[in-house]
């Protein structure tokens, strides 16, 4: 009897084997997986190709002078509208201030129209991350809601030379997209 019970041991203890067998092999499997998965795809948002006049609109700058987007006849602007709390307004800013850096001498630049933020807050804003193009105040929210109709913030418009509206944003713009879709307009002939 005593060769017995080690063999009814045994028994008792092979369904533990066997899960701790499985999940071993599923971790070791998961594992394998995961490291190779290849790298993601570039998800850089991509713009919506437009074709409409630019909406007329005039707005204060940080030093309370009023200004129309009409008065960028002539220039290849980028219409920005962002927030102070939008964590994707502040994540775009770097690689849309090196955009204007780069290609302010060709006859394009940002306005960035802060939707609603107190005046302090923006000012603040522009400080910390060293901003150098057109900031506009938009307290009442003209840009968003009657200007360009939008609720998302940011969302980015590219107005060419002519007043035409031609490629709108929704979501947070990165510079290898700044480069493929708004570079070749800046480049095209007045």
């Amino acid at each position: 009897m005593t060769d017995i019970q080690p063999a009814r041991d045994f028994q008792k203890t092979i369904p533990f084997l066997l899960i701790g067998l499985g999940v071993a092999l599923i971790t070791a499997s998961a594992f394998y997986l995961y490291r190779n998965i290849p790298s993601r795809p570039d998800l850089t948002v991509v713009p919506a190709v437009a074709n409409y006049p630019a909406p007329e609109l005039t707005l204060a700058d940080l030093g309370g002078v009023s200004h129309s987007l009409a008065e960028y006849r002539g220039q290849v602007v980028l219409v920005n509208l962002w927030a102070t709390w939008c964590e994707p307004c502040k994540k775009e800013m770097p690689a849309l201030q090196a955009f204007h850096d780069k290609y302010a001498k060709d006859g394009f630049t940002i306005i960035a129209i802060n939707d609603g933020d107190p005046t302090e807050d923006v000012i603040q804003f522009a400080k910390d991350f060293e901003l150098t193009f057109p900031i506009w105040l938009d307290p009442t929210y003209i840009a968003t809601e009657q200007a360009f109709k939008t609720l998302g913030l940011p969302s980015s418009y590219v107005i060419d030379r002519n007043g035409t509206v031609r490629l709108q944003w929704m979501g947070g713009i990165e510079k290898r997209a700044l480069e493929k879709y708004v570079a070749p307009i800046i480049a095209e002939e007045p």
